[in-house]
């Protein structure tokens, strides 16, 4: 059995359409926070592998795939924001400027871990104070790292240009993750 260990609704979408619709979702949760003071691509790839981790300590003989995102400007990782203002101020932080998107996988399937990312540069336009507020109303900004996703920019003109994977600006680089499947056997 392939087990996608996610809550996020976007992977779960981009699981089916992309790679099977043979899987089920569980969740198990860890403290994320503890691997922040890592650089980023370590911090995500630690993540991915503690949460893979966990599952496999569950699902020892099933195909579990875990990951997980952030947004990175300036060295700094921003993760979801916390409440209202927080999205505020994360979103005007990244107006006008470019950022990575990054984000850790890690793949368990017979007694064998796989852990990468992938790492996408993201432009936005340049935010007015309406338009953010707008879509902080709309409530989607709240469960995303950075505060946005890719998916809402046909109704909210956030980002100007991406150079790399727009599913993983969404979260969850499907392509990769289907080829290191297909090299496992799993596909």
């Amino acid at each position: 059995m392939i087990i996608l260990a996610s809550q996020s609704p976007r992977r779960q979408k981009l699981m089916s359409e992309d790679i099977t619709n043979n899987f089920v979702v569980k969740t198990y949760d860890i403290n994320e926070s503890s691997f922040y003071n890592l650089p980023p691509i370590e911090a995500v790839k630690n993540i991915a592998k503690a949460k893979c981790e966990v599952a496999v300590s569950f699902n020892p003989h099933d195909t579990i795939i875990t990951a997980d995102t952030v947004v990175v400007i300036n060295d700094q990782i921003i993760g979801k924001p916390k409440n209202e203002k927080d999205a505020f101020n994360i979103l005007k932080l990244l107006s006008g400027k470019t950022h990575e998107v990054i984000t850790g996988f890690c793949i368990f399937n017979n007694n064998q871990y796989v852990i990468d990312y992938a790492l996408t540069k993201v432009v936005f336009n340049d935010l007015t104070d309406q338009l953010i507020n707008s879509y902080i109303a709309s409530g989607s900004p709240m469960d995303k790292a950075g505060a946005y996703g890719y998916q809402d920019n046909k109704d909210y003109p956030l980002v100007k240009s991406i150079v790399g994977s727009k599913k993983n600006v969404i979260g969850f680089p499907s392509d990769e993750i289907k080829n290191i499947l297909k090299n496992m056997g799993v596909l």
